[in-house]
């Protein structure tokens, strides 16, 4: 990709809202981090992306949808957060939200698996698409603590700055939405509920719902449900967790 190509795909380094990501993201949320990020690490982040796409190299999701979630969810209308690690390696499948994959796309078994604990905790049959798209715009963030991956090469971007900059999305959430419920899934997701107080918020932790795990306590875990009970008691609106529409 040429540089003015880059800038494109990845957003300018520099516009009217400051410095990358500030200027590739909402004005609402522009304004929620911009005292919290590190920006010089993230202008080092920026460079390394941009320089793998020089190169050539494919990075998921596309890059105009790495803030996917962020841009279909705004920070007051948050009210679930569901943490994953990075996104899915393979072609076509990533597009900016944790877990969810595009229409079209085979289940990764992870998706599968959620699918099938949700049938079982609602009684919903398990779609046929992947995208999760109708929860994000019920106020699911559907957010991965790495935002991008190269391809085939799982993890390949942790390490980069992606974490203090979802840290401080998880921080954002805790500190200005009244009520909220965090699910954390896996053992890394997990330790982000070092950010959240638990007197205001709701921490959900299970095993991730991966095929290697799932049946050590996933299943059977009922956070579909647990999250609506909490939703109601709370004043807040129930999640329709249908991923189609009736």
């Amino acid at each position: 990709m040429t540089p003015a190509e880059i800038d494109a795909a990845l957003g300018p380094a520099h516009g009217p809202s400051g410095d990358w990501p500030l200027s590739r993201l909402s004005p609402a949320w522009a304004a929620a981090l911009r005292d919290r990020l590190d920006l010089a690490r993230l202008a080092l982040l920026r460079a390394h992306l941009a320089a793998a796409l020089a190169e050539g190299r494919r990075v998921y999701p596309p890059p105009p949808l790495i803030f996917a979630a962020l841009d279909r969810t705004p920070p007051d209308e948050v009210r679930v957060v569901i943490l994953g690690q990075d996104p899915y390696h393979g072609p076509g499948q990533a597009h900016g939200l944790s877990f969810s994959v595009q229409p079209g796309v085979p289940l990764p078994p992870s998706l599968r698996n959620i699918f099938r604990e949700l049938g079982s905790d609602l009684g919903l049959h398990p779609p046929a698409s992947g995208s999760l798209l109708r929860w994000a715009d019920q106020g699911v963030l559907l957010l991965n603590a790495v935002l991008t991956v190269e391809e085939g090469q799982a993890n390949s971007h942790a390490g980069r700055g992606w974490e203090g900059f979802t840290d401080a999305v998880i921080r954002v959430v805790n500190d200005t939405v009244p009520h909220a419920a965090f699910v954390l899934w896996g053992a890394y997701a997990q330790k982000k509920a070092a950010f959240v107080d638990a007197g205001r918020h709701l921490v959900l932790r299970s095993v991730h719902p991966s095929g290697l795990s799932a049946r050590r306590g996933f299943f059977g875990s009922r956070p579909f449900s647990q999250v609506n009970a909490w939703l109601r008691a709370h004043g807040l609106g129930e999640i329709d967790w249908r991923t189609e529409a009736a």
